[in-house]
């Protein structure tokens, strides 16, 4: 199975025990994850982007500094833009977050729900869904030769006919290094790929 089929999977458990959404930052480095997923009411995502409320989240803050799980209601953090209750005013009335691995690469996860607090045993599954996630999505130090030179040239501003004859390869063989180069680096385009390839310096 591979890596993205993987993450999809596990995607698709969180939904399950995410009623009113989750949002899902893996391997957070430099302040921005590599992997980002988020269901919530787009209207709320909306709102909180263009508020900048990542950067003024309690959820966020407690993930940054601890790891573990815990519902939002226990997190004994300042909250002076009144996050949580403006996240009530779309639904998100409970909710719970799991914050895993090293700081420079930290995956934390938020789910919520309507009608209740989640049980210990709910968030011990939601925990082992979100390790899982942050093993899969563990990024690759390494590609092929040709799946570099393929990134290059396409990151040089050659289009796929210009890339092929300067590699000498076909059209098809280009495109098949740059889905395998995806693949291999999580990304869901090529571009994506790119900046991927960049932040762990092998562009």
């Amino acid at each position: 199975m591979s890596s993205t089929t993987e993450l999809n999977r596990l995607f698709a458990q969180l939904r399950e025990v995410a009623p009113m959404g989750y949002t899902a930052g893996l391997h957070i480095r430099f302040a921005a994850p590599l992997v980002y997923e988020a269901t919530y009411d787009p209207k709320w995502l909306n709102h909180y982007t263009s508020n900048a409320y990542a950067l003024r989240d309690p959820m966020i803050a407690w993930g940054l500094s601890c790891e573990g799980q815990t519902r939002w209601s226990e997190i004994e953090l300042p909250d002076p833009f009144n996050i949580w209750r403006q996240a009530e005013e779309f639904g998100l009335n409970y909710g719970m977050a799991v914050s895993c691995g090293p700081v420079q690469s930290r995956s934390i996860v938020g789910c919520s729900r309507e009608d209740r607090e989640y049980t210990d045993v709910e968030m011990d599954k939601i925990a082992t869904i979100v390790r899982t996630l942050h093993e899969v999505s563990e990024p690759q130090t390494a590609l092929t030769l040709a799946q570099i030179q393929a990134l290059r040239c396409i990151a040089g501003g050659d289009r796929h006919a210009a890339a092929a004859a300067k590699l000498g390869i076909s059209e098809s063989a280009l495109k098949a290094r740059l889905v395998s180069a995806r693949e291999r680096l999580m990304a869901r385009t090529t571009s994506e790929a790119i900046q991927k390839a960049k932040e762990i310096k092998l562009l």
